[in-house]
């Protein structure tokens, strides 16, 4: 599988090449340049085919040229010991729970997958790797874990002050674990664009070995690709008319993955999605627009995807991904009639989605269409959210209390760029 940029189709490198060098020298995004086409290998699997098999499988199809099966099948077995959980709710309607993960949230599949890869290549071709980003917590722990004992990995984190938990002392490089938290001044906004500088810096991101965990990494992204076709396994067997997915946009990552996964020919339909800044109907006509002039670092990779994915093509965007605007009203109705009528608890994302549902289903039910509505992070993490809607708080698993613990660093705050390469240098 080669890779191309979104600002220089001319460019072509192999999934090596676009991991480990994360962002092209022109400033684009890594997007895939050619397609295999899996329709075959997606007909074959059923409701028996784990979560594994199919990461395996998909790894070994698309990586062909690089490593062999055997390679590929040890990086997706390493990576997922436990695989996203989907149920039929009712005729028309299927629930995908992708929070079982290590600590609750569903990036564990994608940065799981990630680390499995490169620890498992690194240990084959030589070298080093330092994973290097912004995190508002949550990452710190999960790779605290998916590091422990890893050989060819360290990762560098960069905090807002007072923001680190759930941390123990032996992760920490200086007491010989794998994970160098450090406090940065600033907003987030400031502490990612001083991340994207040193990003930016070519020649120092190959000499050091940085990549970064989140979804501007195409094997980050990779790893989400597989809910895709797990799920159509799952329910294949159970449906007789067009599937469609609904989901929250967030930094359109999964969005994007699914794109993907429709482009390897599995039998998608379209894209239920709420409404953002960037993503909506533009006119009575249905015209959808991707707009990512105004977007962050953390969001403009995937929309940068997003748009190259459909190359402006509107009609196909028109007929393919259905944003609607969703209020606050019909947010927690939403939430509600999940809690009162399946007995799940909703997060805002789950809720916005199941309000798209609720919008457009109609129509698609009576086609005979089902949906597939993905459930990100675990609803404990929106306590006070599912407490407001329906009065219930739902129970936080324990590997989900312990990354949410407050930690004292007791180090030094970095206040600039220049110090953050250092600590990389040393490493």
């Amino acid at each position: 599988m080669l890779f191309t940029s979104t600002r220089n189709r001319e460019l072509s490198v192999n999934f090596s090449k676009a991991v480990t060098d994360c962002r092209p020298a022109d400033g684009g995004i890594f997007v895939p340049s050619s397609i295999e086409d899996m329709r075959r290998w997606i007909y074959y699997i059923d409701g028996k085919t784990s979560f594994v098999s199919i990461a395996g499988s998909l790894t070994s199809a698309l990586m062909n040229e690089e490593f062999s099966p055997i390679i590929c099948e040890k990086i997706a077995t390493e990576a997922f010991p436990v695989e996203p959980k989907v149920q039929q709710l009712d005729e028309h309607l299927f629930f995908m729970e992708l929070y079982n993960g290590f600590t609750g949230y569903h990036r564990d599949y994608g940065v799981s997958y990630l680390c499995s890869y490169l620890e498992t290549t690194l240990q084959l071709n030589g070298g080093n790797a330092i994973l290097f980003d912004f995190t508002n917590g949550g990452l710190g722990p999960l790779l605290a874990k998916l590091l422990k004992g890893k050989k060819h990995i360290k990762a560098v984190l960069a905090y807002r002050k007072g923001t680190v938990c759930g941390l123990k002392d032996e992760d920490y490089v200086w007491n010989g674990g794998n994970i160098y938290p450090l406090e940065m001044e600033g907003s987030d906004d400031q502490i990612r664009s001083a991340v994207s500088t040193i990003f930016s810096d070519n020649k120092f991101v190959l000499e050091h070995g940085l990549t970064a965990a989140n979804t501007i990494n195409v094997c980050r992204l990779l790893g989400q690709m597989f809910f895709f076709p797990y799920s159509f396994a799952q329910i294949k067997d159970k449906v007789e008319g067009d599937i469609y997915y609904a989901m929250d946009a967030q930094n359109y990552g999964t969005l994007i993955a699914g794109l993907y996964s429709w482009r390897f020919a599995l039998p998608v339909s379209g894209f239920l999605v709420p409404s953002t800044p960037s993503l909506y109907k533009c006119d009575s006509n249905s015209t959808v627009s991707v707009d990512c002039s105004s977007s962050s670092f953390s969001g403009a990779p995937n929309l940068e995807r997003l748009v190259s994915f459909f190359d402006k093509n509107e009609l196909m965007m028109r007929n393919f991904v259905f944003p609607s605007a969703i209020s606050e009203k019909q947010r927690e109705k939403a939430a509600k009639e999940l809690y009162m009528k399946y007995g799940l608890f909703a997060d805002k994302e789950t809720a916005s989605a199941y309000a798209v549902v609720k919008e457009n289903g109609q129509e698609l039910f009576d086609e005979d269409g089902s949906i597939v509505l993905m459930g990100y992070n675990h609803p404990a993490l929106s306590a006070d959210y599912c407490r407001h809607v329906t009065g219930e708080t739902p129970e936080m698993p324990e590997n989900i209390k312990a990354g949410l613990v407050p930690v004292e660093l007791g180090r030094p705050i970095i206040s600039s760029i220049e110090e953050l390469k250092k600590i990389v240098e040393r490493l």
